[in-house]
């Protein structure tokens, strides 16, 4: 294998021993470039990427969802659900409504705060889309996203 740009930005002196480990190195150093700037843009409106996660979930459903359903659907799997539905409640992002029918259900709910704070949200969120992977073209992008797709659907052994 030849050098990488990858390789030099590690400084690593040989060539990866497989360029599966290249791959898999490459996608860990892109998302840790992203999540840095997505981290520092949701803490200038005072949110976690988790938390911003799970309001757009929830404008985008355009109802209340139970909490085990909002977990099911985050981008990143979050342990404590609940603990991060707490902190949207006491920033009055979110509101629980018990259910009528089963009571042992609560689902969660966006307040007109939330929605305000996301319609404000919107243009940086997508100038830091376009900023991030902007310069790749319509059919690269395409391509990326099959690929990272595929890469998901790998059988996982432990």
């Amino acid at each position: 294998m030849t050098d990488s740009q990858l390789q030099h930005e590690l400084k690593k002196r040989h060539p990866f021993e497989s360029l599966e480990q290249q791959a898999v190195l490459n996608i860990l150093r892109t998302n840790d470039r992203l999540q840095i700037r997505f981290a520092r843009l949701f803490r200038s409106f005072g949110l976690t990427g988790s938390q911003y996660n799970v309001l757009r979930i929830l404008r985008g459903e355009g109802r209340p969802l139970p909490c085990l359903e909002i977990a099911s659907r985050m981008v990143q799997v979050v342990p404590a659900i609940t603990g991060l539905i707490d902190r949207l409640e006491a920033q009055q992002l979110v509101s629980r409504k018990r259910c009528h029918e089963d009571r042992r259900v609560i689902r969660v709910e966006l307040t007109a705060k939330a929605i305000d704070l996301l319609a404000t949200m919107d243009e940086p969120v997508m100038t830091l889309h376009r900023q991030t992977i902007g310069h790749l073209s319509e059919a690269e992008l395409i391509r990326l996203n099959e690929l990272l797709e595929k890469a998901r659907q790998t059988p996982t052994t432990t």
